[in-house]
């Protein structure tokens, strides 16, 4: 065979070592000694990905304790909702119709499942009865978006009247060791209650016709779920004398305590509006020490 027909295999090129790819550079080593110092060992990972980590953890905690403080917050309000609607509730005193056993500025905790209501739960749970000389906190039967606290003088059943101020019940005279009077007998129709023959000022209609329907021997007959409330401060209470019974529902609860008892500013008038109730909240917070009633503060209600 002719040898120049075949073709020709050149000799495999010799692979280039490490060494040979990347000499040493002797002279420009950094440490003078001649040898360049190992390289670092790198991860893959980038300094700006390095340093996005923990901003990303940090901002995933933040979230985290956010939520929590939400929950929690949340918690708080259910539960504050809760005892405001079924437990206790905060009242302020606005009038001096309970004087002297509450006072203008007087602020309550009552009891608002101390009477229970009406439904089916009320044979199994240990609910009081109202008695008579009960303090009682309700809405006002002429108007329910007020709150008024009076004394129970008469439950369903009883008969009342007033001889010359003094109670009678089912001809027994009431003891009322709490009883304030201020003026001497001289207004028939408050003091010998009840009249169906001499109408008073600041009588509503509505019961003075109502009254007159359950009067018996001079005596009002209270019917039954109804109460019948009057003021220690007997002569300056508007009450059921002069708009009615309170209905059984309309019963909120009854005073526990007084949690504080302030002084009002003195003689000195605030209006209504908005101004004057925030210029009112500044002087009771600048005062509040000196205005304090620190006797009254903690007492129990009774």
């Amino acid at each position: 065979m002719d040898s120049s027909n075949q073709p020709t295999v050149s000799a495999p090129e010799p692979i280039a070592t490490p060494s040979q790819v990347c000499p040493p550079a002797e002279a420009d080593s950094p440490n003078g000694s001649g040898k360049m110092p190992n390289p670092t060992p790198t991860t893959g990972i980038t300094e700006s990905a390095q340093s996005a980590t923990p901003r990303r953890r940090v901002v995933s905690d933040f979230g985290g304790d956010l939520i929590s403080s939400m929950q929690s917050l949340a918690g708080t309000v259910v539960i504050a909702i809760f005892v405001i609607t079924f437990i206790v509730q905060a009242f302020q005193i606005p009038s001096e119709s309970m004087e002297n056993t509450l006072l203008v500025g007087d602020y309550l905790l009552v009891n608002k499942l101390c009477y229970g209501g009406t439904g089916l739960g009320d044979h199994l749970m240990p609910y009081q009865k109202i008695a008579r000389q009960d303090i009682i906190v309700f809405h006002y039967p002429v108007d329910p978006r007020q709150h008024f606290v009076k004394r129970v003088i008469g439950i369903p059943g009883d008969r009342i009247k007033l001889v010359n101020k003094k109670v009678y019940v089912d001809g027994t005279p009431l003891d009322e060791p709490y009883v304030r009077f201020i003026e001497p007998p001289n207004n028939v129709f408050r003091d010998d209650f009840p009249r169906v023959d001499v109408p008073a000022y600041g009588l509503e209609g509505k019961w003075w016709l109502q009254m007159r329907k359950l009067v018996e021997d001079g005596e009002l007959i209270v019917p039954e779920g109804n109460y019948f409330v009057m003021g220690d401060n007997r002569d300056d209470s508007q009450d059921s004398r002069y708009w009615g019974f309170v209905p059984q529902e309309n019963i909120i609860g009854r005073p526990l305590v007084i949690y504080w008892s302030v002084r009002e500013g003195g003689d000195t008038p605030y209006s209504s509006t908005i101004v004057g109730r925030l210029q009112h909240l500044a002087y009771a917070m600048t005062h509040m020490f000196s205005n304090t009633r620190w006797s009254r503060t903690l007492r129990l209600v009774h």
